[in-house]
């Protein structure tokens, strides 16, 4: 078995892929929880905010364009724990959906299971078809993670000039 055909390195690669995936979504996490918290504050001190809000039309609208980038970076959170992937191959082996329902009994599963992984061509080609499909799973949730990173940095660019805002209305 040359170097290139080893199975070993298809499960390597599928083994990196699980941890882009959990890395993705952990960046997701992190993001909505401190989202949570902002939010959590504002709501908490609303009352004492009420008054630099109901002073300046321009706190207003800092305010409403921090809460859409805030509704938007969670949203792109969300979409990253489940993100839509629409493929069509045919059934396998690997595929957590084929294995419970496209071979009919576990006696039936593991006897095409056994079949993929004696043929060499077959086991090459649904492990690819496995790690191309993870990495279609991974890029969108990349791609969602930086939009939702991109709309958690400008929440915090109107964070500052919210509290710029109430700072420059204290003084006057």
């Amino acid at each position: 078995m040359t170097p290139i055909h080893d199975p070993n390195n298809y499960w390597e690669q599928l083994e990196r892929l699980e941890k882009l995936i959990r890395a993705s979504e952990l960046k997701a996490g992190i993001i909505f929880s401190f989202h949570s918290l902002v939010l959590g504050l504002f709501f908490d001190r609303f009352e004492q905010l009420e008054d630099m809000l109901n002073s300046s039309v321009i706190s207003i609208i800092l305010v409403f364009l921090w809460f859409f980038s805030v509704i938007i970076s969670i949203f792109y959170c969300f979409k990253c724990f489940k993100p839509q992937i629409e493929l069509k191959y045919d059934k396998n082996v690997f595929f957590f959906g084929d294995a419970v329902r496209a071979f009919g009994t576990i006696e039936e599963y593991t006897k095409r299971l056994a079949e993929v992984c004696s043929t060499e061509e077959e086991l090459f080609k649904q492990l690819g078809e496995q790690i191309h499909v993870e990495c279609k799973i991974i890029d969108a949730k990349f791609k969602c993670i930086h939009k939702s990173m991109k709309f958690f940095g400008l929440s915090v660019v109107f964070i500052i000039l919210i509290i710029g805002s109430w700072l420059i209305t204290l003084k006057f």
